[in-house]
């Protein structure tokens, strides 16, 4: 789904900065499927994710309610990042 043209899934409590870390995800997972990005900024990405959305659970619901809009997994691309020595990440499909 090329283009962003959706909301992206987003807590109305959280901060400003919050807010730009967890947006900051949702466009690097985009940036992975739509043109490639690098493997160090999926996981810096991920890792500041983390520290606004600790919880499984609430991480989860967030990354089924981002690919129902946007038709990419979060989930997938932090794996490949994680487990791929690739310095450029691109997701098919």
């Amino acid at each position: 789904m090329a283009g962003g043209n959706y909301a992206y899934p987003l807590d109305p409590d959280w901060s400003m900065e919050e807010l730009i870390a967890v947006t900051n995800l949702y466009q690097v997972v985009e940036d992975a499927y739509e043109v490639g990005t690098s493997r160090s900024k999926i996981l810096k990405a991920y890792a500041d994710f983390k520290k606004v959305v600790s919880s499984k659970a609430f991480e989860k619901q967030l990354s089924r309610q981002f690919a129902n809009v946007s038709g990419y997994e979060i989930y997938q691309v932090v794996k490949r990042a994680q487990t791929d020595e690739s310095s450029k990440i691109k997701m098919e499909g």
